[in-house]
């Protein structure tokens, strides 16, 4: 798979879940966080983060939750300068109005426990889940590595604006907003009031290291080509890296036992973007067998099903070993899809995805409010019904 195809699959991805919740969807106006820019904290052409702020009402006057939107990563010069002049690293491309739906809506029915709640989309803007820090700006290319300080900066701006009064609080995200909704987990509990309920979300972020078809540990390379140009090593857990190569403190499955706060993990086993960029890269199909199949999982074969229930073991083994505590949540279906808490027909509708006669809605709710606990893994594809399997008409070898 080559890095500028990456790019481009992530795009229409994002392109294809903003055209989703758009029908249906509060518009919410963007918010700049120009005071960041003197701080250095700032996207990757130099712009100021940005972020869309919901405000509560009622009974969740005093409640947060905080969503990481996803993107994917850039992992070199060639490609973050790709991603400089769009949406996903200037936040002088974005749009200024969008969509909350799913797990962003403001309806009971849509979102019974979080609707009224202070509801932030934050913009994703650095290509590094919010994790790069790097002082020199290369005066050619003026690029700059500044993820982590943006969710500083982010994050003290809701404070001042009443997050440091909050009551319940939830960070959450989706793909690589959900690895940083784990990489960032404590550092979030941390700045709330000591008797507030925080806990953490991630949606379609839990990546496993695993090799390609071909064989190749092409994401372990790829993600450690992420952290040495984002200079991550130091703003990711080091209880992490004091025992492992910085680049493999990306994957939650090096991350997630030591995590302290609360967390929910909600996957499809069959994670389509894991499989059409971990599982079967471009690089690793130069001639195109998997392409229907990664592309619809209706299309694949008997022996090409044989590989994808293979992953799914790989991935529950990896998920597995991380559940030891009440406290942990799991929502693993068998889906063929990529990200489940943005978009209200997945989140919560009348033919949501289920596990247990529970959907996502309810049981993300139930686990955060201590109602009940709720882990549960789906059994293998294609034996669940519920599930609203994506195929992808793009036409790129992402």
């Amino acid at each position: 798979m080559a890095d500028g195809s990456l790019y481009a699959w992530w795009c229409c991805a994002v392109a294809c879940a903003l055209a989703l919740v758009a029908a249906d969807g509060l518009l919410v106006d963007i918010t700049y966080v120009e005071s960041a820019v003197a701080k250095g904290a700032v996207c990757l052409d130099g712009s100021a983060p940005a972020y869309h702020l919901a405000r509560g009402s009622g009974s969740g006057e005093n409640s947060w939750l905080v969503h990481f939107e996803g993107g994917g990563w850039c992992n070199n010069v060639t490609t973050c300068l790709q991603r400089k002049g769009t949406r996903l690293g200037s936040s002088k491309e974005m749009a200024t109005q969008i969509a909350f739906s799913g797990i962003l809506s403001d309806t009971p029915d849509g979102n019974p426990d979080f609707y009224s709640w202070n509801k932030v989309k934050v913009r994703y803007c650095d290509g590094s889940s919010f994790t790069g820090d790097v002082e020199e700006v290369d005066p050619t290319k003026k690029l700059h590595y500044r993820g982590a300080r943006i969710w500083q900066a982010v994050m003290e701006d809701l404070l001042a604006k009443g997050m440091d009064k909050a009551e319940n609080a939830l960070i959450s995200g989706c793909s690589a907003g959900g690895l940083t909704s784990i990489l960032h987990c404590d550092r979030f509990h941390d700045l709330l009031p000591p008797a507030a309920r925080v806990k953490c979300l991630s949606d379609a972020g839990f990546f496993i290291n695993e090799k390609d078809v071909a064989g190749v540990g092409y994401i372990a390379a790829f993600f450690n080509d992420v952290v040495t140009t984002h200079g991550s090593a130091k703003n990711l857990p080091p209880s992490c890296t004091s025992m492992l190569p910085p680049g493999m403190c990306f994957f939650p499955q090096n991350e997630v036992k030591q995590i302290q706060t609360p967390l929910f993990i909600l996957n499809a086993a069959y994670d389509s973007w894991q499989v059409r960029n971990i599982l079967v890269p471009g690089v690793a199909d130069p001639h195109g067998q998997w392409h229907s199949c990664k592309h619809d999982i209706g299309q694949c074969s008997a022996s090409q099903l044989r590989v994808l229930q293979g992953f799914r073991g790989d991935f529950l083994k990896e998920v597995s070993e991380q559940w030891n505590s009440d406290s942990r949540g799991l929502f693993i279906n068998s889906c063929f899809v990529h990200c489940q808490s943005e978009s209200q027909e997945l989140w919560l509708s009348s033919d949501s995805p289920m596990l247990g006669n529970t959907t996502i809605a309810n049981a993300v709710g139930d686990w955060f409010f201590n109602r009940s606990s709720f882990q549960k893994i789906d059994c293998p594809y294609p034996c669940d019904s519920t599930c609203h399997n994506r195929i992808y008409e793009d036409s790129s070898q992402a």
